[in-house]
Formats: structure tokens, C-alpha cells, sequence
């Protein structure tokens, strides 16, 4: 069987927990290409570049555990609720996928018993040895979508839950990033992994989303993680005070 995804056991005792939804442009031996050309594999339609490498070196300095999809988003999309229309795409940014052409409901049911509930099941299981899980997403975005550029570095994503999403928007602006309140994509996606398990069980949680030419290489993916831990340390000490602040008022 092929493993759904890639746990990075914690180290030290925090209550952060990473997750890379888009983190491999892998496709499990079984489904060969999807029948699309390999250079395909390479481009956004198939992972978020630079995410994973990123998520590692995350993981590394917190000592924290992380997750990572093992497999691309073609085949399944682990940042859907198992009811989503968009789970197994038929075309993605124009590209026909002919290995999803005629993937019925049988096909998708089987994609998500193998690949798509393991993964989140190993999320829920992180969660609950963490005592205020703190749960923190690493996607990426392309530099234009339909040929026109996207003016933002960073992108900070989130739903009803806005408790690490504000200060980390407010500590990154003044670090000199050009940042987007819920853009290049909106955070409130019903069903998705924050979603489901983060805003709907009262675990705070944010989506971060790095423009692609950040971290178009494995060094740059590295040196950008660097620039982005003693911020996201600013912007999670500003929400636990916050919290403290608010638990003294009350």
C-alpha cells in the first residue's frame, strides 16, 4: 500500500502542528501519469512548490510535527472535504487530466479510503496528544494566474477563526512583505483541512501562502523558512498574549 503521507514526529513539546497539503507532484506507481506529459509534474498544477521544503525546515527548528501529502494534487486534492466536487479534478489551469477523465464514484471512493482519510485521520490523531494545538498550513502560489501578476509576497488565509491570522498579517507587513488579506484565495473553504480540523474544533490555525518565485528552488525554499520562523514566533507569542489578556479581563 502506498503510504498517503509523510509524518515528521515532534522532537520538542509544542503545540504546533504543520501541514502540507500540496507538498509532492508524485503520482503512486498504479496510476502511471494520470496520462500527462512529465513536464506537467514539474508546474503548480501538480504540488505547491517550494511548500514542502519549507514545512521541513519549519518542522526542524519548532521540533514540532509536521505532515505531508505524499502524493500530487492530481490525483486527490487533501485540501477538500471528501464531498467536494474538486476533490479529483478532470482539468486543472486548462490541462485535460485523462487519468481522472472517467474516475466515477467508485474510483473516487477508492482514492479516498487510500489516500485522502489517512492523511486526515493522522492529522486528527496529531491533534489530540497536543494540548492547544496551534495549526499552521504551507501552501504556495503562482506569480500571475491568467496573465496578470499577483502584487502579493504573502498570502494569510483563514476562516471564522482570524486569532493567529491578524497578528501574522500585522507582523509581516511590518517586516516589509506586501501581504494579502485572504488572497491570492479566500480561507473560509467549507471542508477543508483548517476547516475541519481547526475552526470547527476551536483549535486556532492559519493558512500561509508564499509566492512561488520566493521559493522557486530548494535554497531559496530554505532561506525564505528561515525569514518566516521569527515571524510567525512574533505573531504566535502576540496571540498568546492576546488570549492571556483576555482570560485576566474576563
Amino acid at each position: 500500500m502506498d503510504a498517503a503521507f509523510t509524518l515528521i514526529p515532534a522532537t520538542m513539546a509544542t503545540p504546533i502542528l504543520l501541514v502540507c497539503d500540496h507538498a509532492s507532484n508524485a503520482v503512486p506507481p498504479a496510476h502511471g501519469s494520470l496520462g500527462l506529459a512529465a513536464g506537467l509534474f514539474d508546474t503548480h498544477i501538480a504540488y505547491d512548490i517550494g511548500a514542502a521544503e519549507v514545512t521541513h525546515v519549519l518542522a526542524s527548528d519548532w521540533g514540532c510535527a509536521a505532515l505531508l501529502g505524499s502524493w500530487s494534487r492530481l490525483l486527490i486534492d487533501l485540501n477538500r472535504g471528501a464531498d467536494d466536487p474538486t476533490l479529483v479534478m478532470k482539468i486543472s489551469d486548462g490541462s485535460l487530466i485523462p487519468g481522472n477523465r472517467h474516475a466515477d464514484a467508485k474510483e473516487v471512493a477508492s482514492r479516498i479510503a487510500r489516500f485522502h482519510a489517512p492523511y486526515h485521520a493522522a492529522i486528527s490523531a496529531e491533534l489530540k496528544r497536543l494540548k492547544n494545538p496551534v495549526i499552521i498550513s504551507i501552501h504556495s502560489f503562482t506569480p500571475a494566474w491568467k496573465g496578470k501578476p499577483r502584487p502579493w509576497q504573502l498570502g494569510v488565509l483563514y476562516g471564522r477563526d482570524d486569532r493567529l491570522a491578524l497578528p501574522l498579517m500585522r507582523v509581516f507587513e511590518q517586516a516589509g512583505f506586501v501581504v494579502g488579506d485572504n488572497e491570492p484565495y479566500h480561507g473560509a473553504l467549507e471542508g477543508d483541512t483548517l476547516d475541519t480540523h481547526g475552526t470547527k474544533l476551536s483549535h486556532a490555525n492559519v493558512l500561509v501562502e508564499i509566492r512561488q518565485d520566493l521559493v522557486a528552488d530548494a535554497a531559496m525554499a530554505r532561506g525564505f523558512a528561515a525569514r518566516l520562523k521569527p515571524l510567525l514566533d512574533a505573531a504566535l507569542a502576540d496571540m498568546a498574549q492576546s488570549a492571556h489578556s483576555q482570560k485576566s479581563s474576563g
